[in-house]
């Protein structure tokens, strides 16, 4: 529709400038260590739009693994849905809460203190059921994760 348009044109030349974080930071500044320390083991989830979309796997996982003092340990299923998707937690409630809750029951199954992702709405997703359930599991942003522990 605008592929030959003075917009989709200005949008490609914006696109070229735009990166996930993870991926800005190892594979642009060429930088995977940071200096962040976090003690604790943790595991990484994959969202759907980072690994699908955006095709990021190996960029947080470099990243998190030269965090002091954090284990990190891959959980089943870690490349599975969480259930959010958007309007796909509204309209599908009990399912997307079944798939929650088969993404936390797996951090959990391999000691996890920490649950990283790149994405926020995903974290915001498990975190509720967390809550509700009282599980003993903090979500973590890895940007939070590689801000942690400067002195």
């Amino acid at each position: 529709m605008f592929h030959n348009s003075v917009l989709h044109n200005e949008f490609k030349q914006v696109q070229k400038q735009m990166f996930e974080f993870s991926d800005f930071l190892v594979n642009i500044l060429k930088i995977t260590d940071i200096g962040a320390a976090l003690k604790g083991v943790a595991t990484y989830h994959d969202s759907c739009a980072a690994l699908r979309e955006y095709g990021i796997k190996r960029e947080p996982r470099v990243l998190l693994e030269k965090v002091r003092g954090l284990e990190l340990r891959e959980m089943k299923d870690t490349d599975t849905c969480c259930g959010f998707g958007g309007s796909f937690a509204v309209k599908f409630e009990p399912i997307a809460v079944g798939m929650g809750q088969d993404k936390v029951a797996n951090a959990m199954e391999v000691g996890a203190e920490y649950l990283i992702s790149t994405d926020m709405s995903c974290l915001m997703h498990m975190d509720g059921y967390i809550q509700k359930q009282n599980k003993n599991l903090k979500v973590m942003h890895i940007a939070d994760v590689l801000a942690s522990g400067w002195d």
